[in-house]
């Protein structure tokens, strides 16, 4: 948790949303808790391996239930349940996902999390990526540290991309994935060694905490990103957008400044 020191240095709205952000995540994580080893349901989505389960769609429900009581006149963007309009004036949407990692919790592999953001018309001002089999909480807000813990993020701060741990991620698409498979190829031999975790919001969040140096992957959605991506320039990251090419979706990449335009070069060539 932040250190009241933390929270006193933020303006009362980002405070606000930063709690109520925590107690969605939490929320969240309560019900995949109690799916987690026998999650009923299963069904999928775009493609036949883009999985879905009760798990996930029960625990966007919590988070829906929270953001009600707590934030009744706020729209909200989830996967699951889509976008639900604002029925009051805050000028404030939720950015939810209530499982980042379906496929990693479907097969019990330990890369999963809930990520939780707030935004209004200048950006996203709160996120939090809880990662509940670890017991850890990653969170910024707009003018706030970046922070892991209550302790503020330290990303690494390599000078050459030669010596940097890049993670990614791969589409669910096949044909998008082959693609894909050819960026890696020659990105390969240009880095330290490539990580995909499964999970879009941990990768980002590990990039903020030095875990990984740097952070590419097309095909993602703002409720993969909108937390992780905030978190990260926070921590003083670089993020840049990849635009959309030659059948490839948009996505990001995140890297310290004095890396970003090299491998943002050699991911979109």
């Amino acid at each position: 948790m932040t250190s009241s020191a933390d929270a006193s240095a933020i303006p009362a709205l980002e405070a606000e949303l930063l709690d109520v952000a925590r107690a969605a995540a939490r929320a969240s994580a309560e019900v995949l808790l109690g799916y987690y080893g026998d999650a009923p349901g299963v069904r999928t989505k775009s493609t036949d391996t883009d999985l879905v389960s009760e798990a996930d769609l029960n625990a966007e429900r919590a988070i829906r239930a929270l953001l009600a009581e707590r934030r009744p006149g706020d729209a909200i963007l989830g996967e699951e349940g889509g976008e639900t309009a604002a029925t009051g004036e805050s000028g404030i949407r939720w950015v939810v996902d209530p499982l980042d990692g379906t496929v990693n919790y479907l097969f019990e592999y330990p890369q999963w999390c809930v990520s939780i953001a707030a935004e209004d018309g200048d950006g996203t001002l709160v996120g939090v990526v809880w990662d509940p089999l670890r017991g850890e909480e990653f969170s910024a807000t707009r003018t706030g540290p970046a922070l892991l813990d209550g302790r503020e993020l330290r990303p690494a701060a390599k000078e050459r991309l030669d010596f940097a741990l890049v993670g990614t991620g791969f589409a669910y698409d096949r044909d998008v994935r082959a693609r894909q498979a050819e960026v890696v190829a020659s990105l390969i031999a240009r880095v330290r060694d490539l990580r995909r975790g499964g999970s879009a919001a941990l990768d980002l969040a590990y990039a903020a905490a030095g875990r990984l140096d740097a952070y590419y992957e097309r095909g993602i959605n703002p409720w993969d990103y909108a937390a992780g991506v905030l978190i990260c320039e926070r921590a003083g990251l670089a993020v840049r957008e990849l635009a959309e090419r030659d059948g490839l979706p948009s996505g990001r990449v995140v890297a310290p400044p004095q890396l970003l335009d090299e491998l943002h070069g050699l991911v979109t060539a």
